[in-house]
């Protein structure tokens, strides 16, 4: 196996490196963000070991260009900052997967090796609704050419609908997609923050494609009145 090692710590780098070595995969050791992204877009790797904390770019706006970049290698974060909201993070920017530090060297082969095989899966760098746009990786909206800022909660809805253009999500299901399995919010949060959508993405443009399907729910349409 290829592997990019991502890591400004030299003493842990040299003892990831070695183990890696030592069974027989073939190792680039990278100190800085910048090097790592240009490193992951000229070399054909099967893997990328990604710290979060680096000198120059975060883990985070690494992983986000790489895949800007459509840079598919399976990423592989390896880092310290084990809240909920750190590995939220992490994923959200496009990592496959999250290791906290310090990590047994076994599970960090298994998740290796659990990486490398599903391989490379390419993902569309942008969702399209109409003409209304979302890049997930850079959690940025757009209508046409207008960028249209959003909340954190606010991105979350709306991938909600745009992963599902043309169908009517109850607020049951939205309160899972966006809010989380274990929710403890009260179902008109729903449409306070749908209220809060449409305030950004229709009203200033003059049109209408998030609909209210009374008793139902809610539904994003590509079609402009």
């Amino acid at each position: 196996m290829r592997v990019l090692l991502v890591e400004d710590e030299a003493k842990l780098a040299g003892l990831v490196a070695r183990g890696l070595t030592e069974r027989g995969d073939v190792v680039d050791v990278v100190g800085t963000g910048s090097d790592a992204v240009t490193s992951a877009r000229e070399g054909a790797y099967d893997i990328v070991l990604l710290d979060v904390r680096l000198p120059d770019l975060d883990g985070f706006q690494v992983c986000r260009r790489l895949r800007e970049d459509r840079v598919w290698t399976p990423v592989l974060m390896l880092t310290a900052r084990t809240a909920v909201a750190d590995r939220i993070a992490g994923l959200d920017s496009g990592a496959d997967d999250y290791l906290a530090k310090p990590f047994a060297f076994q599970e960090l082969l298994a998740r290796m090796r659990a990486l490398a095989r599903r391989g490379p899966v390419p993902r569309p760098v942008e969702l399209e609704v109409g003409d209304l746009r979302f890049d997930p990786a850079g959690r940025r909206v757009w209508r046409g050419t207008s960028e249209v800022s959003l909340s954190a909660r606010e991105v979350a809805l709306l991938e909600a609908f745009m992963r599902r253009p043309g169908q009517v999500l109850t607020r049951e299901q939205l309160l899972d997609l966006v809010w989380g399995g274990r929710h403890e919010v009260a179902s008109n949060v729903v449409d306070v923050y749908v209220r809060h959508l449409r305030s950004k993405i229709d009203r200033p443009f003059g049109v209408t494609t998030l609909h209210t399907v009374r008793g139902v729910g809610y539904r994003l349409s590509g079609e402009l009145p």
